[in-house]
C-alpha cells in the first residue's frame, strides 16, 4: 500500500496542485497539519475523489469550524484533531503535527510509523522499528517543497521534491 504524507501547506494552493499527482498515486493521503484555511480542504476533496484524507491539526489553522463544515461534504477527509492513530497497509501509524510528540510517540513502539511536521524540515529516523518521518514543508517558505511516498508495509520511502 503506497500513502502520501504531507505537512505545512499553509495556504499554497499551486504548491497542493502540483502534489496532486503524486497524492493521486496513493492508496491514502496524510496532512501533518497546518492546513490553514477551508479552500484547502476543497481542493483536497475535489483533487483526489475517494481517496482517504487524514488530516491532523496544526498550530496553524485559521478556521476548524468552517473547515470542519467543508471536511464533512468529503466523507473520504477525516479530521482527527490533534493525533491520528491509524491502521494502514496492515501497519500502525501515529500522526501528529509536533517533532517532540512525535519522538514520544515513536519512542512508545506502539507504532511502526509516526508522521509529523511543524518545523517544515524533512527528516527521517528509526526509533527501534518505527519509522519517525518528517515530510517537509509543502509550501516552500523555506525553499523546498516536499513531501514523501511510503510504501507500507515495508515503510520504504522517497520524498519528492517539488
Amino acid at each position: 500500500m503506497r500513502i502520501a504524507v504531507l505537512s505545512d501547506s499553509h495556504d499554497n494552493v499551486w504548491k497542493l496542485d502540483e502534489a496532486l499527482p503524486h497524492l493521486r498515486s496513493a492508496e491514502a493521503v496524510i496532512h501533518c497539519g497546518d492546513l490553514c484555511s477551508p479552500f484547502m480542504i476543497r481542493r483536497l476533496g475535489e483533487g483526489l475523489p475517494g481517496v482517504p484524507v487524514h488530516i491532523v491539526w496544526g498550530n496553524n489553522e485559521g478556521d476548524t469550524y468552517l473547515i470542519s463544515v467543508v471536511a464533512s461534504g468529503f466523507p473520504s477527509i477525516q479530521l482527527h484533531g490533534p493525533l491520528a492513530r491509524l491502521e494502514l497497509g496492515g501497519v500502525k501509524v501515529g500522526v501528529n503535527h509536533y517533532p517532540e510528540l512525535a519522538r514520544g510517540l515513536a519512542a512508545t513502539q506502539d507504532y511502526r510509523l509516526v508522521c509529523y511536521g511543524h518545523d517544515h524540515t524533512a527528516h527521517s529516523e528509526w526509533v527501534g522499528d518505527c519509522l519517525l518521518l518528517n515530510p517537509g514543508e509543502l509550501m516552500g517558505l523555506n525553499g523546498r517543497s516536499s513531501l514523501a511516498l511510503v510504501e507500507l508495509p515495508s515503510r520504504e520511502f522517497t520524498f519528492v521534491d517539488l
